[in-house]
C-alpha cells in the first residue's frame, strides 16, 4: 500500500510545484480551405453537372453540407480571395479589381488565429499583388502560376521551379507540411490554393483523352442573342468569338511559352496529342456555326481534363486527413473564387452577376458540427468565410467584418454584389445589384445606366429583363427598398452616389 501512495504522493507534490508540467491537448478545430480557381458548380457531380464526375469533392456532400446558395460579391479573382482573408467586400478591403494593390497588413482572419496560437499557412495560388503576412508558412506561384512546372516564392526567397503538374504539385508541398514540418501540438488552419482550372486549361498528360469520346450537349442559351441585356450584348467572352484558337484551344501551339517549359516527357506526350488536335482542325476546314461547336468541344475537353487533376488531388488530402485521425477534428472546405460559364449564353470567363459566375461552389466537412448529408439553401457569400473560421476557432469576431457565419440561426434575406472591373478585359460594364432567393436587380453604370430584372422561378435562364415590365412593379419597388438597405448597411459610397443621382 506504501509503494503506490508514495509515488503518488510525490507526483502531485512535484506538480503543485511547477517542476512537472502537462499541456492538456488543444481541442480547438483544424481549418483546411482548398480554394480553386473557376470552378463551375456544373463541373462538379454532387451539384448535378452533366458533364463529369467528381468524386472526391462529392465526398465532402455525402460526408458533410453541400452548400446550393452560396454566392460571391465580386466574381474576379484576387478580390473574391481578399473577400474571403478580410470578411469585407471590396470597397472596404480596397481590393476591387485584378490590378488593384492589395493591402496585406489589414485585419484578416489568419492575423486574429495566428495570434491566439494557431498555426497559419497558405501553399499555391495566392494572386493578391502583396507578400502574405500574418502566415507561419506560405509557398506561393507567382501571379497566375503554371500548370506545369512552377514556380513558387517561399516565404519571400527567390523563386524555385519545381518538376511536375500544378495541382500535384501543391498538393505534395502541402501534405509535407501537414506531415512533417508543421508544430502538431497547435491547431493549424490551412489554405491550399490551386491554379485549377483557370484558363488556359492545360490538363495533365494523363487526362488529356479523357473525354475524347464524349460529345458534349451545347447550353440551351450557347445561342444566346440577348435581347433586352444590353450589358450582355456588349460583353466580349464569348467561345465563338473571344476565345483563342491557339492560346485557348491549343492549334498550332507547339512553340508557345507553356510548352517550352515542359520537361521533355511531358512535351512528347502533349505534342503526341495536341499535333493530332492541329491536324484534324485544319483537314475539317471548319466554317460558321460547325466551327463554333468545334471550339465549344474543345473548349469542354480541356477545361475538365484539369478538373480530373484536381479531384484526384482533393481525394489526397482527404485520405491523407482519414488516415492520420485529423478528419474528426478538421473543418474541411472546398470552394472556389466564383463560378465560371460553360458555354451558358455563349461564354467563357465570369464578372457578371449572372447566376454561372455570381453561383460559387462550396462544400464542408465537419463531423462535430455536421450531420453528413446535409443540404443547405440558406444564402451565403463569401464575405462569410473569415466570420465562420474565428468562431469556430472559439474568437470574437471582428465589428468591422461584414459576413456572419455559415452556421448562423438568422440567414440571409438576400444577398448584395458589386464588381467594378471595366473598362477591362472581357468588357463586361459594371454593376452592383441584389439577390433574393426568387429575384435579381441589377443596376449597371460607367457606360450608360439601366436596370434589370429577373424572376429566377419563372425565368432561371436570366433570358427576360422584368424591370420595365409592369406586372413587377410591386416586386420592383420592394427590391429597390431592400437594395438601399444593404448599401447602407455595407457602406458602398459609390452605389449609395449612384441611386442618389437618379433621385433613388
Amino acid at each position: 500500500m506504501k509503494k503506490t501512495i508514495l509515488p503518488l504522493f510525490l507526483f502531485m507534490c512535484l506538480l503543485g510545484a511547477g517542476l512537472l508540467s502537462f499541456k492538456p491537448k488543444d481541442k480547438r478545430p483544424n481549418i483546411l480551405i482548398l480554394f480553386s480557381d473557376d470552378h463551375a458548380l456544373q463541373g462538379i457531380s454532387a451539384y448535378g453537372s452533366p458533364y463529369i464526375k467528381t468524386p472526391n469533392i462529392d465526398r465532402l456532400a455525402k460526408e458533410g453540407a453541400l452548400y446550393q446558395n452560396m454566392f460571391c460579391t465580386n466574381s474576379l479573382c484576387a478580390p473574391s480571395r481578399a473577400t474571403l482573408l478580410t470578411g469585407k467586400f471590396s470597397h472596404k478591403n480596397g481590393h476591387r479589381d485584378n490590378s488593384t494593390q492589395f493591402n496585406a497588413g489589414q485585419n484578416m482572419y489568419p492575423k486574429y488565429l495566428q495570434a491566439a496560437g494557431y498555426q497559419t499557412s497558405w501553399i499555391g495560388k495566392w494572386h493578391l499583388q502583396a507578400t502574405p503576412q500574418y502566415f507561419d508558412y506560405w509557398s506561393v506561384v507567382p501571379g497566375q502560376g503554371a500548370y506545369y512546372n512552377p514556380d513558387f516564392n517561399e516565404m519571400g526567397s527567390k523563386t524555385v521551379r519545381h518538376e511536375g503538374y500544378a495541382t500535384d504539385v501543391i498538393t505534395n508541398k502541402a501534405l509535407k507540411w501537414l506531415s512533417s514540418d508543421r508544430d502538431d501540438s497547435k491547431p493549424f488552419c490551412l489554405v491550399i490554393g490551386h491554379k485549377c482550372p483557370h484558363r488556359n486549361w492545360l490538363p495533365d498528360t494523363g487526362d488529356l483523352r479523357a473525354f475524347d469520346n464524349v460529345k458534349f450537349q451545347l447550353p440551351k442559351t450557347f445561342y444566346d442573342n440577348y435581347e433586352g441585356r444590353i450589358a450582355a450584348k456588349r460583353q466580349d467572352m464569348t467561345v465563338t468569338k473571344t476565345m483563342r484558337l491557339k492560346e485557348d484551344l491549343k492549334v498550332g501551339a507547339e512553340n508557345d511559352e507553356f510548352v517550352k517549359r515542359m520537361n521533355p516527357a511531358q512535351r512528347k506526350a502533349w505534342l503526341a496529342y495536341y499535333d493530332q488536335v492541329t491536324a484534324d482542325f485544319k483537314k475539317q476546314n471548319l466554317t460558321g456555326r460547325a466551327l463554333d461547336e468545334w471550339k465549344y468541344q474543345r473548349y469542354m475537353q480541356d477545361y475538365l481534363g484539369t478538373l480530373r487533376s484536381l479531384d484526384r488531388n482533393v481525394g489526397r488530402v482527404l485520405d491523407y486527413l482519414d488516415k492520420t485521425g485529423l478528419a474528426e477534428n478538421t473543418i474541411v472546405i472546398y470552394s472556389s473564387d466564383q463560378g465560371f460559364y460553360l458555354g451558358e449564353h455563349g461564354w467563357f470567363d465570369k464578372r457578371f452577376m449572372y447566376e454561372e459566375s455570381h453561383h460559387m461552389p462550396m462544400l464542408i466537412r465537419y463531423p462535430k458540427r455536421i450531420k453528413p448529408g446535409t443540404i443547405d439553401r440558406a444564402i451565403h457569400n463569401n464575405t462569410d468565410f473569415a466570420p465562420t473560421i474565428l468562431q469556430e476557432a472559439g474568437l470574437k469576431v471582428p465589428a468591422d467584418m461584414q459576413g456572419q457565419s455559415f452556421f448562423s440561426k438568422t440567414p440571409r434575406k438576400s444577398t448584395y454584389y458589386h464588381y467594378y472591373e471595366y473598362p477591362a478585359e472581357h468588357s463586361v460594364q459594371a454593376h452592383f445589384g441584389i439577390r433574393t432567393d426568387r429575384y435579381k436587380l441589377i443596376r449597371f453604370y460607367k457606360d450608360g445606366d439601366y436596370w434589370e430584372l429577373y424572376d429566377l422561378k419563372t425565368d432561371p435562364d436570366e433570358l427576360k429583363n422584368q424591370y420595365e415590365n409592369p406586372a413587377y412593379k410591386t416586386i420592383q419597388k420592394q427590391l429597390l427598398a431592400d437594395l438601399k438597405k444593404v448599401i447602407k448597411q455595407y457602406e458602398d459610397t459609390e452605389a449609395t452616389e449612384i441611386l442618389q443621382k437618379e433621385g433613388i
